[in-house]
């Protein structure tokens, strides 16, 4: 049986320079020219769920205890886990080639999770001046002191309804993940890059993501 190949939401116009096969989508590990940043990473690829039941409290994934609180969110074991209301968690797997396979667990046969890596965009915008970029798209308010790295904002971002997760505010190591549906891929992308511009927002691949991420 031939297997479907994957493909991402996500175009760069930018020239790969380190590639790699993983389940079946051509991943960029590296774009040439990338630069010192900022820089904007193609996550879409990333295993994310949605996680529902009336009693998340009693629910660990890999063994991580869920945020509590609507607008929280931790990242533990590479897995990053954000309560959206009383019912309901979104999980994104950041860990890159160190991947973890994610849980399945069911309540009256019937699972608690739902694939969405195929129907939503994820991208990540990282490094100096993210959140200057973040200012022409949205109103919201990254730098808000009350909020405690890392936590979780739906509203809208150029116009879209989305899911932003603000990782770091730590000057040149600042970084936010953002996801929305699949269909807004190209325009998103177009926009991020286009607000970016004055500030050499580039694309970069997944290894400079994991760099980033693990120097938190």
């Amino acid at each position: 049986m031939k297997e479907l190949q994957r493909i991402s939401p996500v175009v760069f116009k930018s020239t790969p320079l380190k590639t790699k096969k993983r389940d079946n989508l051509d991943l960029v590990m590296e774009y040439s020219a990338e630069g010192d940043g900022p820089f904007i990473v193609d996550l879409s690829h990333s295993p994310r769920f949605d996680v529902q039941s009336s009693d998340l409290a009693s629910v660990t994934p890999l063994g991580i205890t869920l945020p509590e609180i609507p607008g929280q969110s931790v990242l533990e074991k590479g897995v990053l886990a954000n309560r959206m209301n009383s019912t309901q968690v979104s999980l994104f797997n950041l860990a890159g080639d160190e991947s973890v396979a994610m849980p399945t667990e069911s309540v009256y046969g019937e699972s608690m999770y739902t694939d969405v890596t195929e129907s939503t965009l994820c991208v990540a915008i990282i490094g100096k001046e993210t959140f200057s970029i973040c200012e022409k798209l949205t109103a919201l308010d990254f730098m808000d002191p009350e909020k405690i790295t890392p936590f979780l904002y739906q509203g809208p971002f150029s116009h879209v309804p989305c899911q932003i997760i603000t990782l770091s505010r730590d000057n040149e190591k600042s970084g936010l993940i953002l996801t929305c549906s699949r269909g807004y891929g190209r325009d998103m992308t177009h926009a991020i890059l286009d607000a970016g511009v004055e500030f050499g927002l580039k694309p970069a691949g997944e290894k400079k993501f994991i760099l980033w991420l693990n120097s938190l």
